[in-house]
């Protein structure tokens, strides 16, 4: 099978930064789906990882990364019972495996979902890992109740982005939130108010952006972009017992003493903990990209494709990694094989 992967961590305009190269179609066992793959789209963590996975060092076999799929079960592992052959499916992955940029991948199907049957594959392969992470963020790190907390307010840093497209519309249709969006570019504003945002302020001066609208303290902050950044703006603006998720990470240890005085929680979302460490409650994902499945059919969620490259090569490759790195892109970029 054809697969794309690098074995030096290069800037990404270096002829090598990804390179394309035959190699096995590996066999299913266990949980494992083999997926003859159709569509990938690429996120953050894709260059992220291509940057700092062979930083100093050649390996000896390409890398191969991606973390979202779309495309058809060719065959089955012995311990599974969710798939069969030719079931088109749709996942986010497991960061511990090899990945999607490639014809052929295994992945277990307790992290597997059915692909959204009103959504082409390109618009299917947009929204795993940010459908996932968004979900996690809301109901499984914050635990919001639809029913009791509806109307609260949700402040979702980087609204634009691939994690914010989707996160606006899940906040907004399914938990039923009053939902604050940053966005500074008039397209990017728009962006967010077409996914149902109640409110798009401006990241340079939140606080500020925050008193004008009415909402000088927030419910619950969702941080997409920089948690470094903004710790301390974040700590004054959420209400006392508010709960912050990060998906950043942070290169400095964070100050937690000050949200001590408004008790206010504070959680990590990692979306491959749950196929990183085999939890318990691992095939929870299954369930929750069904559940997406099921909303984007009834029109409740769209798809946030905005961008389409045709042909699975490594110059596309390039060209999306590319995209996310200039932290210009709005949505989603899809490479469709």
């Amino acid at each position: 099978m054809k697969a794309i992967g690098f074995k030096q961590s290069l800037p990404i305009t270096e002829k090598e930064s990804f390179i394309e190269f035959e190699t096995e179609i590996p066999s299913p066992a266990g949980y494992d789906l083999l997926v003859k793959i159709a569509a990938i789209s690429v996120n953050p963590v894709d260059f992220k990882i291509r940057q700092s996975a062979a930083k100093d060092t050649i390996l000896d076999t390409p890398k191969i990364i991606g973390w979202d799929a779309v495309g058809t079960v060719e065959a089955v592992g012995d311990k599974t019972s969710r798939f069969k052959v030719g079931d088109q499916v749709y996942y986010a992955g497991d960061i511990t495996r090899s990945g999607s940029n490639a014809e052929y991948q295994l992945i277990d199907e307790r992290i597997v979902g059915r692909k959204p049957e009103n959504l082409t594959k390109a618009e299917a392969a947009a929204i795993p890992l940010t459908g996932l992470t968004a979900w996690e963020s809301l109901f499984d790190r914050i635990k919001v109740n639809p029913k009791t907390d509806k109307g609260k307010t949700v402040l979702i840093l980087a609204g634009a982005g691939g994690v914010g497209s989707i996160a606006i519309q899940i906040a907004k249709k399914v938990a039923g939130l009053t939902v604050i969006a940053t966005a500074s570019r008039p397209e990017t504003k728009d962006w967010c108010k077409q996914l149902g945002a109640d409110y798009v302020v401006n990241h340079r001066d939140l606080k500020a952006e925050l008193d004008k609208i009415g909402h000088g303290e927030v419910d619950y902050i969702l941080d997409f972009v920089d948690i470094n950044g903004y710790w301390e703006t974040i700590a004054e603006i959420i209400k006392p017992q508010g709960h912050i998720v990060s998906i950043t990470g942070s290169s400095d240890p964070l100050n937690l003493v000050l949200l001590k005085s408004k008790s206010v929680s504070f959680s990590w979302e990692l979306m491959y903990t749950r196929s990183m460490f085999t939890t318990d409650d691992m095939d929870k994902q299954h369930h929750i990209l069904n559940n997406i499945a099921d909303l984007l059919e009834d029109g409740s969620l769209k798809t946030t494709l905005t961008t389409t490259l045709e042909g699975f090569t490594a110059e596309n490759l390039k060209k999306a990694h590319q995209m996310q790195e200039s932290g210009k892109t709005i949505g989603k970029t899809v490479i469709l094989f």
